[in-house]
């Protein structure tokens, strides 16, 4: 074999090698350590037939929290930040607004008159922007923010800010016969039009807060009407409930970021047989955003104890994540 031969049979043995190494690892984009084989292990264990901790595939449902822990949540929720610009949109047809608050707040884009606002003031900005519409509207209304509107941080749009290893993850679990779910503190219906494309989630597997609707005609044609009421907070205590009644299964592995996810990470563990129960501890602030114990979104306190007494994963999102966005190299 002359030499061009032997280095042209080379570089292909290099690429079928790089290319089958590929291929074996699910995770890619996390780094090799203990949380990537916590998920594998036992992965493995719950789908090896005849093992003590096989489960049926009809039994292997796994739940994700998703501010925070599929997507980005920093500097504010992005549904909030949605009905901040719904709210200004709107401002025209309410020149009340301009002396009310918490709308003049938004409106003068006063930061600190926001918050002071408090859980109340961001309730009258939601019932504000996401009522008084059918929800096909509503989902409209969402898909044209969405398509339009760019993070301040990194100026791109809010469905590029999901985290690559969860991607992973979220595909690596349907292989192995894991139905996903999505239960989030967020409005359901905020996130029902997109997550299906985002993470292959489907809108009937999504769980999360809602508002009152009511059914009603409209010109003869049945709509359903979204009213400025809540219906539930799908949040803390609030997860394990939407769970027993949406799912009807304890699920066998939970996913957060926060302590808003914590009873849904205790129901989980609570379960008989192998359970999964994982944090994602947001630790990169050059390539996102570096919170936990102290902040005011995605607050990690209380869970982060519990983890460390019981032994669940605690993602190190700097160490632990080869990269972050699907953008980034």
């Amino acid at each position: 074999m002359n030499a061009p031969s032997r280095f042209l049979l080379g570089v292909c043995l290099c690429l079928f090698l790089i290319a089958a190494r590929a291929a074996q690892d699910p995770l890619p984009a996390w780094s090799d350590g203990s949380s990537k084989r916590a998920i594998i292990d036992f992965v493995q264990r719950v789908t090896t037939a005849g093992g003590p901790d096989f489960v049926p595939v009809a039994e292997r449902i796994a739940v994700f929290d998703n501010d925070g822990t599929l997507w980005s949540e920093q500097p504010a929720y992005f549904q909030l930040l949605f009905a901040i610009d719904r709210v200004r949109a709107l401002a025209p047809q309410h020149p009340e607004w301009k002396t009310q608050q918490p709308f003049q707040a938004v409106l003068d884009n006063d930061i600190d008159a926001l918050a002071d606002a408090g859980e109340q003031g961001l309730l009258q900005l939601l019932m504000a922007s996401h009522a008084g519409m059918t929800t096909t509207e509503f989902e409209t209304i969402v898909s044209e923010w969405l398509a339009t509107a760019t993070h301040p941080k990194f100026k791109r749009p809010y469905t590029d800010l999901v985290f690559q290893p969860m991607l992973e993850l979220l595909e690596y679990l349907r292989a192995n016969g894991f139905k996903t779910y999505i239960v989030s503190g967020g409005g359901i219906e905020f996130m029902r039009p997109w997550v299906n494309g985002v993470y292959g989630i489907p809108p009937e597997q999504v769980i999360g807060s809602s508002i009152k609707v009511q059914y009603v005609l409209r010109d003869g044609v049945p709509v359903l009407e979204r009213l400025p009421e809540i219906d539930f907070i799908d949040d803390k205590e609030g997860k394990p409930v939407r769970i027993h009644q949406f799912i009807g299964r304890r699920p066998l592995a939970a996913f957060g970021n926060s302590d808003g996810d914590l009873q849904m990470l205790q129901w989980t563990a609570a379960g008989e047989g192998a359970r999964f129960m994982l944090l994602v501890q947001h630790t990169d602030a050059a390539r996102e955003y570096a919170y936990d114990r102290k902040s005011h979104i995605g607050k990690l306190d209380k869970a982060l104890d519990e983890a460390g007494e019981k032994g669940w994963t605690v993602v190190d999102m700097k160490n632990d994540w080869k990269t972050v966005y699907p953008f980034m190299p």
